[in-house]
């Protein structure tokens, strides 16, 4: 090993050594961002970009694995990415497919698909629809693929399911808007039934939310990381890690 890496590797295992079991989060959300300008940087085709970034995401749910995180929610295609040109739609969405794959072999992670599913193309859907009933009672590390994810999205049909429901059990205008609160909303979201994250990792440099876990995230710690999403290494994920167990959470102004 050349002396960096050993460096490296001293830094690392210090790094693992600060971090105490209980300041963990619970449920971490992770915005994977960086692939496209990783390929540019690269001079490589923008597909080995979002094929790096996929690699990555296998790595990543290893860490995870390896320090306790109970929950991770990957943001991997908004809806504003269903937007993109074909000829690089149609190679990402084969990467996601492959990805999923991927994702079921290991056997032990329970797979939840989190977006609106209709608007994605059948293949997948049937995909995604099938991959989370077949890993739902697997025991180890629970993941959320946000595919065909948008937060405002996710709000309204939230919303409208509530409204549905309530229109099946007869319910009048006036008794829903009675009942509506934060609680009954959340119970509609894709998420429903699961902690909000503690923590939000954003890679790439970028400091904002894109639209992801916008009711969930309101009092979550984020981090953004300057690495793009292909190059984060497990030391920064652990940098990240010790900073939101320096902080002092607050769930008020």
């Amino acid at each position: 090993m050349k002396f960096p890496g050993v460096v490296y590797a001293y830094y690392e295992r210090k790094l693992r050594r600060s971090l105490i079991g209980d300041r963990i989060p619970e449920h971490i959300g992770v915005m994977v961002d960086g692939n496209r300008r990783w390929a540019k940087l690269a001079g490589a085709p923008t597909s080995d970009g979002h094929q790096a970034g996929a690699d990555k995401i296998l790595e990543f749910l290893g860490w995870c694995q390896e320090l306790g995180v109970r929950m991770v929610t990957l943001y991997m295609l908004s809806t504003d990415n269903l937007n993109r040109d074909a000829d690089e739609l149609e190679p990402l969405l084969d990467i996601i497919g492959n990805t999923l794959d991927r994702l079921g072999e290991q056997g032990n992670l329970r797979v939840q698909p989190v977006g609106a599913l209709e608007i994605l193309p059948a293949r997948l859907a049937k995909q995604l629809t099938e991959l989370g009933e077949s890993t739902g009672d697997a025991d180890g590390l629970h993941v959320n693929v946000a595919i065909g994810y948008g937060g405002r999205r996710e709000i309204v049909d939230a919303v409208k399911e509530l409204l549905r429901d309530a229109e099946a059990e007869g319910k009048g205008i006036a008794e829903v808007t009675e009942e509506i609160c934060d609680t009954k909303i959340s119970e509609y979201l894709y998420t429903r039934g699961q902690p909000d994250p503690e923590l939000v990792i954003r890679t790439s440099g970028e400091q904002r939310l894109s639209g992801f876990l916008m009711w969930q995230s309101a009092y979550s710690e984020f981090y953004f990381c300057e690495a793009l999403w292909p190059d984060f290494r497990r030391v920064d994920f652990l940098r990240a890690l010790r900073d939101y167990a320096s902080r002092q959470r607050r769930f008020g102004s």
